[in-house]
């Protein structure tokens, strides 16, 4: 009797979980904007300008398209020297070159910079972490005027996956008294990248 219920209890349970909805790409990027928003409307790890705060429901993105989640070749390229990177400040914080994206969009060849903080290689949070920043042809009209950043990690492979209906805003785009780091010019794309955050206020 007793080998009789638990083997009803574990079909219950083989059972229930069969049914239970599979996550979807669209789940995951819904997932990211909302973490996303529950950032933003915390005062303590918001960067909204008080009064901004105040009004603040969610963030505005464009819909989700899984075309825009690129798997691009990546090349290493490790003895790129660092440098300073720009900023919307006179802040010039250090970072290296880390490798280079290639994949392509509308039919068009494109390639990334993708960057480390040199900050980061001490850090263990940060261990692993990559950087990229991008401009498009969005840049000033729906998206923000400075270009966006997507967080990436070390691969293993020689194939790195860039989300971007993941990318961010900098914090400037909310704030001008944050410092942020300019795209530098060789990843400027020259296509309208339609994923991701919107800019602040206007839609």
């Amino acid at each position: 009797m007793k080998k009789s219920c638990l083997l009803i209890y574990l079909l219950t349970i083989i059972i229930g979980c069969s049914k239970e909805k599979k996550q979807t790409y669209a789940d995951e990027v819904e997932a990211y904007q909302y973490e996303l928003n529950v950032f933003y409307s915390d005062k303590k790890t918001s960067p909204l300008k008080k009064e901004d705060l105040k009004n603040f429901k969610q963030l505005d993105f464009f819909s989700t398209n899984k075309n825009y989640r690129i798997v691009a070749a990546f090349e290493r390229t490790p003895n790129e020297p660092s440098f300073e990177m720009q900023t919307s400040t006179d802040r010039l914080p250090i970072y290296t070159q880390y490798g280079i994206a290639t994949f392509n969009i509308e039919g068009k060849e494109l390639s990334l910079r993708i960057y480390q903080a040199q900050e980061s290689v001490l850090e263990p949070d940060y261990d692993g972490h990559l950087f990229l920043p991008f401009n498009d042809l969005t840049n000033g009209n729906e998206t923000y005027d400075a270009g966006r950043y997507i967080d990436l990690k070390i691969p293993e492979t020689d194939t790195i996956v860039i989300d971007f209906n993941k990318s961010y805003n900098p914090y400037c785009a909310y704030n001008e008294r944050y410092s942020c780091p300019i795209p530098p010019i060789e990843n400027n794309l020259d296509v309208e990248i339609k994923a991701g955050v919107l800019a602040f206020g206007k839609h």
